[in-house]
């Protein structure tokens, strides 16, 4: 019994294409349980600090916003853009976090990527901000000085 006469030969295709995804699979599933086996005769990480050091160093911003009258400014809006590497087909990612200041005046931001960010700040009554920063350090704090708007008559 030749086997081609019962099947049409687009078919047949398909079979052979999922034996060989299920032998495959198969294949996955051995490989992985032998790197559970080693993985588990080394002692797993306990730091999570030290998995992400791997990626590009990161800086822990502290932003203080006041009026060019020393006050400081709360509820304004703080926007933090930069771009992080390694997005689709090896291009960068455009990424922005948005934060509203404590009544201090300060906003404190996750890490971000070291390199250059933009840093631009909304408050009802004052001048918009904005402006580049190269940040290279562990930790920085940064002081944001707003003006008052110029008056129209």
């Amino acid at each position: 019994m030749n086997p081609g006469k019962h099947f049409p030969p687009a078919l047949r295709l398909g079979i052979v294409l999922a034996a060989g995804l299920l032998l495959a699979g198969a294949g996955l599933a051995q490989s992985s349980n032998g790197a559970n086996t080693n993985s588990q005769e080394q002692p797993a990480p306990k730091d999570n600090k030290k998995q992400e050091s791997s990626g590009p160093p990161t800086t822990k911003l502290r932003i203080h916003v006041q009026g060019n009258n020393g006050k400081s400014i709360g509820n304004a809006s703080v926007y933090v853009r930069f771009d992080q590497p390694g997005g689709f087909l090896h291009h960068e990612k455009h990424i922005e976090m948005n934060f509203r200041t404590n009544e201090d005046g300060s906003v404190k931001v996750p890490p971000v990527p070291q390199g250059k960010i933009l840093i631009q700040v909304i408050a009802t009554g004052w001048r918009t901000y904005g402006k580049y920063y190269d940040v290279d350090q562990d930790e920085e704090s940064i002081e944001i000085s707003l003006d008052t708007p110029p008056h129209w008559y």
